[in-house]
């Protein structure tokens, strides 16, 4: 997979974040400066989200996110062992590594956001599902306002028509 980031754009990145981050593991910073004094494994390199659904990836947290210190995916194969990552990388180095970085905001950081890229082994259904849940929620807030609107209607209606039992009931029914 050809990348549209730059092998020098992926360095900067990688240099910033670490300057500004602090890793959950140490072992961590290292494998990532590895990967920067690499040009080649550079090229192979791509930010991504949900890297968990790639052949081979890296995903890496910060001290300041709540989320595994480290992973390493190959395959069907997860190790939380960096060295064993290492070595794989090293010895693998014409294969792609997918890295996926949790750290505070960072779906709205700008430095991320520049070289992060679409992630092609994410499932369709993955996708479908999140927009179904997203219109699932759309609806349900519509379907609420609607029926809250019908609902302050027919209390307007049974104030208008003095009708103590309707209105009883309907305040009885919103509680």
């Amino acid at each position: 997979m050809s990348s549209t980031i730059s092998v020098y754009e992926k360095k900067e990145f990688l240099r910033w974040f670490l300057n500004e981050y602090q890793l959950k593991r140490r072992e961590c910073a290292w494998l990532l400066n590895y990967l920067i004094s690499d040009e080649n494994l550079m090229e192979k390199v791509h930010f991504v989200e949900r890297a968990e659904y790639c052949p081979k990836a890296l995903i890496i947290s910060t001290t300041d996110v709540d989320h595994v210190p480290f992973c390493f995916h190959k395959q069907k194969h997860v190790t939380m062992d960096a060295e064993k990552a290492f070595h794989d990388i090293r010895l693998n180095n014409d294969e792609d590594v997918y890295i996926q970085l949790n750290f505070s905001n960072a779906k709205t950081n700008p430095h991320y956001v520049a070289v992060l890229e679409e992630n092609p082994y994410l499932p369709a259904n993955e996708m479908a599902t999140a927009d179904a849940i997203i219109a699932e929620i759309f609806l349900d807030k519509v379907l609420a306002a609607f029926n809250e609107k019908q609902w302050y209607k027919k209390v307007d209606e049974a104030l208008d028509k003095r009708d103590k039992d309707t209105f009883y009931k309907l305040t009885k029914k919103k509680k």
